[in-house]
């Protein structure tokens, strides 16, 4: 089912509640401290959404053990914001999130971010089955004329990993250099898969690890041979999205949260044969089990 905006979910907080305890519990709530079963909802206004845990003795609501954790928006807005990101082929900025939900620049902000861990969703190893996964890296900080010249910053390095036919995963790495890059892969890759990349010697000793490696020579003007089997045209084409999320939503991604803008990216690539209502309800499955808390030095970016 696509994304019905004017759905009383995304209007009403007790609906909102109610559409998440379903979601979560289907109608049979847990305790997240103890995991027990034997619980009881609360009366009164003062304890609206609340549950008791007989077994434990602790409260709870539907936000506990969730990244919504200790958050004062209310729930409706929420699950519109979760709507809006997995609806937005291309990402949806803070700044405009915040003046659709009606909410500050910093609270649209860490909601983002929060969305953000929910859509890192877990995964198997990649290319099993003699499958083929390309691995490609690009840069993320536009052209040096247009960057800052009073502290000159570097261009960012973003690994992907992507199957044919399949899913990504990427990557923020500090270096790209043999050691990162093969970290990454054996980590991530089936050894039985098929390796695909471009002609970097990086990929050359991982290459051996893995049942075989092909490369183009890019430099060369190579980019599909073997009948169409060798390229890393699929990697390009998951770089070609997000670039286009870079350049045309986020404009800026500080390097402290990279990882969570690649792991955003990565959800909607891999989710791109669901609808936009399918995906959002896998990205609030995803909010329970996660926490992520506000620090002061993190650097607000857009």
């Amino acid at each position: 089912m696509d994304i019905n905006i004017t759905d009383p979910i995304f209007h009403d907080a007790a609906k909102a509640e109610a559409h998440i305890e379903a979601s979560r519990w289907n109608g049979e709530p847990s305790c997240p401290h103890c995991g027990s079963l034997h619980v009881t909802r609360m009366a009164g206004k003062t304890q609206a959404g609340m549950f008791l845990c007989n077994d434990c003795r602790d409260k709870f609501t539907v936000r506990t053990g969730t990244v919504m954790e200790r958050s004062h928006l209310p729930l409706n807005k929420w699950l519109l914001a979760i709507h809006l990101m997995a609806a937005s082929k291309k990402g949806m900025s803070a700044a405009q999130m915040g003046r659709m939900l009606g909410i500050t620049y910093k609270s649209a902000w860490f909601l983002c971010h929060r969305i953000r861990e929910a859509m890192d969703i877990p995964d198997g190893p990649m290319g099993g089955n003699s499958g083929v996964v390309e691995a490609d890296e690009t840069y993320v900080g536009g052209k040096a004329k247009n960057r800052s010249t009073r502290k000159p910053a570097k261009k960012k390095a973003v690994v992907a990993l992507v199957e044919r036919d399949g899913h990504a995963r990427s990557f923020h790495v500090a270096n790209v250099n043999a050691a990162t890059v093969r970290s990454l892969i054996v980590t991530n890759v089936h050894r039985t898969a098929d390796l695909m990349t471009d002609e970097s010697p990086i990929y050359t000793a991982v290459g051996r690890e893995m049942a075989h490696h092909y490369s183009v020579n890019h430099s060369a003007k190579e980019y599909v041979t073997y009948g169409g089997f060798k390229h890393s045209n699929t990697a390009e084409n998951f770089f070609s999205i997000f670039k286009r999320g870079v350049i045309g939503t986020y404009h800026h991604m500080s390097e402290a949260h990279l990882g969570r803008y690649c792991k955003e990216f990565d959800c909607r690539y891999n989710t791109r044969d669901m609808n936009d209502g399918e995906r959002a309800a896998l990205i609030l499955a995803g909010t329970e089990g996660k926490r992520l808390t506000y620090r002061r030095t993190d650097k607000i970016a857009a």
